[in-house]
């Protein structure tokens, strides 16, 4: 007997926010000249992804691999059908993305105290104050800001993250004027059961056109975790090629968390469920192998690695 997936509540569309240029790139000890960055970002938007990440504008004090952001902005002018999006978290790193010509700038804040004291030494209220000037000068240029919310799920150093302490951050970023926020399981400890309570917690008061859903794999559930999420209306999945990326406070005991769900991975999926992504998958797979043999990065799609054997 077949399952017969028409009858549950999935949506026809979905938009993948294609993050492995920044999410999954900045945290590379390796070196990743800035030819290869936009050689990637482009081979990503041949394949179809219309909305990627491709840097962001922090001191290259702390993210080393971000510090030519301007210069892969500047070799990617050309690509004005593509939403190109950087991370801004504050209004030094606004204002060179706005010279750089961004389309689109994006914030974080962390649900978890503990979390956004080890990852940008502060507290979660300071860390929205620092932003705010973010959002105001951006909203006077006309420039869409996307807003994420980091831990969701759990924190390696707080533990269980209460529901209400999402729904208030994730509230904030909204009044504030991010027109989608980004829900980060950044620790990858979500089951699909959980992943639900929290939707069905949120989409009393939030609406679904607003969330997204951005799940690392840590302990192998974000494939599935995305589909619990599609079953409750959610139609905006952040994914990274190949799977790259992860984050240096985000493990267990404040280890290296692994990466982000692969790019291709998600889209064999969602052809498989009939789901419209816009992305070809051959395309895809090609830029992935293309870049990690290039850059000699390991690559962790389990599609990719399956069509190479």
């Amino acid at each position: 007997m077949s399952l017969d997936f028409s009858k549950c509540s999935l949506p026809a569309k979905v938009r993948l926010v294609e993050v492995g240029p920044r999410d999954g790139l900045q945290n590379e000890s390796s070196f990743i000249s800035t030819d290869q960055k936009v050689r990637l970002i482009r081979d990503l938007a041949d394949a179809g992804l219309q909305h990627i990440e491709a840097g962001s504008f922090v001191s290259p004090k702390w993210v080393p691999q971000m510090a030519d952001s301007a210069d892969v902005f500047a070799q990617l002018k050309d690509l004005s059908n593509v939403r190109l999006a950087a991370l801004t978290p504050n209004f030094k790193g606004l204002q060179a993305a706005l010279q750089a010509g961004v389309s689109e700038v994006a914030v974080f804040a962390s649900a978890s105290e503990g979390f956004s004291q080890k990852n940008i030494n502060c507290s979660v209220a300071e860390s929205i104050e620092r932003f705010k000037p973010v959002l105001v000068e951006a909203k006077s240029k006309g420039l869409p800001v996307r807003g994420y919310v980091s831990c969701v799920m759990g924190c390696p150093y707080d533990g269980d993250v209460p529901f209400e302490n999402v729904k208030q951050v994730t509230e904030c970023l909204l009044d504030l004027g991010c027109y989608e926020v980004s829900l980060g399981d950044t620790i990858g400890v979500g089951t699909p059961q959980k992943v639900q309570d929290l939707l069905s917690f949120l989409l009393q008061d939030l609406p679904v056109e607003q969330l997204a859903v951005h799940f690392h794999d840590t302990y192998g559930q974000a494939l599935t975790n995305i589909f619990a999420s599609l079953q409750m209306g959610i139609s905006v999945v952040d994914t990274s090629v190949a799977g790259l990326g992860g984050c240096p406070y985000a493990g267990e005991g404040g280890k290296a968390a692994s990466g982000n769900v692969a790019t291709e991975d998600v889209l064999y999926m969602l052809n498989g469920l009939n789901i419209d992504s816009g992305v070809d998958l051959d395309a895809l797979v090609s830029a992935s192998r293309l870049f990690c043999d290039k850059s000699q990065l390991v690559q962790r799609s389990k599609v990719s690695l399956a069509r190479q054997r």
